[in-house]
């Protein structure tokens, strides 16, 4: 069970509630916040003092004044018409880290709404019932509005849900779980949408398949240097400590790790004095990139735990503030560096598998062809590869340094975080396959060399991946590999060096 306080979420603790649907319940202290902040509300309501979004209109409507018998409607025509969003759905880990987040920024107390909403929220949660949320439409401020829009009209009983494995209206899920409909109150529907839950959910769930990716290219990459060969003088110890990077310093311990007595990693001089750049400068980039995802780690924790919506309350109601906790900027920075790191590892991967299929660069079969002339081998999975890293570059273009005025000028710079979030995510998939193809053929390439001589731990890490791709004693039509090796590396643990002590013992 893991307790909300909205303040102590961790992203092992929200790991383990969007992937393996760990049950949530609400901290009673929290709670008592929120209880206190609602009462400020009740009161605003009921002396007419004007606070926006209370009893004022949104964005440039700001200043126009909402009568008290209209203070309910005013909350429900806000998500009716925010709910703008477009395109296919965002997945469902998505959507239910959203719903995981929102309720931990409303239990701490600044956000004026009923305990009850937040208990609607876990309800949704535990009951995996899941919003269905376009995944296109947010500018990352004033919050997600859209996307956030989305999620709410399920609590309304409208819009559609994942549920049960299907795809149905809302109303029929929650009928089928006696759930009643939410009626939104005074502020609870600016409290709803005011906020980065969107690019913060997917940026979690994009950091979280970056961290496994990243720790699975550097296995591939020993496999790698197992197969060409490659000289292990460059991860000394000596190097990496010189320089002063810890991160750089822990892959190069990594790969060391990995290479553990295997006979096929070479030493300078003994067959080259020096490799490319792609072999010898692994923990160079890998490291960068583990840099990047620390930065990106750090971030996400913080806004996960932050009040994010608009106007805020504080002291019990004597102190009501409109600040602008929803721009997005700290998280659209963040995903645009994790698509730029991430990025990284495909480029340098591709030109790893360029070295394993290049008949001049390597002493292997040609493109690793079973029967080089007649069968092409690995030939095109390298321009699969290219073509992954390429798109890659486009998508890249950091989204944070665009902004489009909104809401007449009331809002005029916005940080298109989720739009960074999601080309972060696309990237990490094509990184996927990249790492994919340069597994496929680092195995391949291997095996040619001797599973034998293989250190232990590479070793067993190939058996595992033998079972989502043979060996390629003939031509097939390779998408097919690609595919299943993807869906392995996406399914599978991270390699972390103890884990893979034991499985080579095993």
């Amino acid at each position: 069970m893991v307790i909300l306080t909205g303040n102590s979420l961790t992203m092992d603790e929200v790991k383990d509630v969007i992937f393996c649907k760990e049950p949530v319940s609400a901290d009673q202290e929290a709670i008592a916040k929120v209880q206190e902040s609602r009462k400020a509300v009740e009161n605003i309501v009921e002396n007419g003092s004007i606070v926006y979004g209370i009893n004022t209109g949104f964005g440039k409507f700001s200043d126009v004044l909402i009568q008290k018998h209209d203070v309910q409607a005013l909350q429900k025509n806000l998500i009716y018409s925010h709910a703008c969003g477009i395109g296919a759905p965002f997945h469902e880990t998505v959507s239910r880290a959203m719903l995981l987040l929102r309720a931990n920024a409303l239990l701490k107390g600044y956000s004026g709404v009923r305990p009850f909403l937040i208990e609607k929220l876990i309800e949704f949660l535990n009951k995996q019932i899941h919003p269905v949320i376009p995944e296109k439409g947010s500018l990352g401020a004033s919050g997600d509005l859209a996307p956030l829009s989305h999620l709410t009209l399920a609590l309304l009983g409208e819009g559609m849900v994942f549920y049960q494995g299907d795809l149905l209206p809302a109303g029929k899920a929650l009928q089928g779980e006696g759930i009643e409909p939410l009626i939104l109150t005074a502020k609870e529907g600016l409290a709803m949408i005011n906020g980065t839950q969107a690019m913060t959910a997917a940026g979690i769930t994009a950091y979280l398949e970056a961290e496994t990716l990243a720790y699975q290219s550097e296995m591939t990459a020993a496999i790698t240097l197992e197969g060409l060969r490659g000289i292990g003088d460059a991860f000394d110890e000596d190097i990496h400590t010189a320089r002063g990077y810890p991160e750089q310093t822990a892959t190069a311990e990594r790969i060391r790790t990995y290479l553990e007595k295997s006979k096929l990693v070479t030493s300078q001089g003994e067959l080259r004095v020096q490799d490319a750049y792609s072999l010898r400068c692994i923990p160079q980039v890998h490291g960068a990139t583990w840099q990047a995802l620390n930065y990106v780690k750090e971030k996400l924790v913080i806004e996960m735990n932050a009040a994010t919506d608009n106007p805020l309350i504080f002291n019990g109601g004597q102190k009501i503030i409109s600040g602008g906790n929803f721009h997005g900027q700290p998280i659209a920075l963040a995903m645009d560096f994790l698509g730029i790191a991430m990025a990284e590892l495909a480029s340098i991967s591709e030109r790893r598998i360029e070295r394993l299929v290049n008949p001049q660069l390597n002493d292997l079969p040609p493109f690793l062809s079973p029967e080089p002339g007649l069968q092409s081998g690995a030939m095109i999975m390298q321009y699969a590869a290219a073509s992954l890293v390429s798109e890659n570059k486009t998508l890249a273009h950091p989204a944070s340094v665009d902004s489009i005025p909104s809401s007449a000028n009331q809002e005029d710079h916005v940080s298109m975080g989720t739009i960074a979030a999601r080309h972060a995510a696309q990237i990490i998939e094509n990184v996927r396959n990249v790492v994919a193809i340069e597994t496929i053929c680092a195995i391949q390439a291997a095996e040619y060399r001797g599973k034998d001589k293989m250190a232990p731990r590479t070793r067993a890490y190939l058996e595992k991946a033998r079972r989502a791709v043979p060996f390629i004693d003939c031509d097939r039509p390779f998408y097919k590999d690609i595919q299943s090796m993807a869906e392995w590396l996406k399914a599978s643990p991270a390699p972390k060096p103890d884990r893979d002590v034991k499985a080579a013992q095993s």
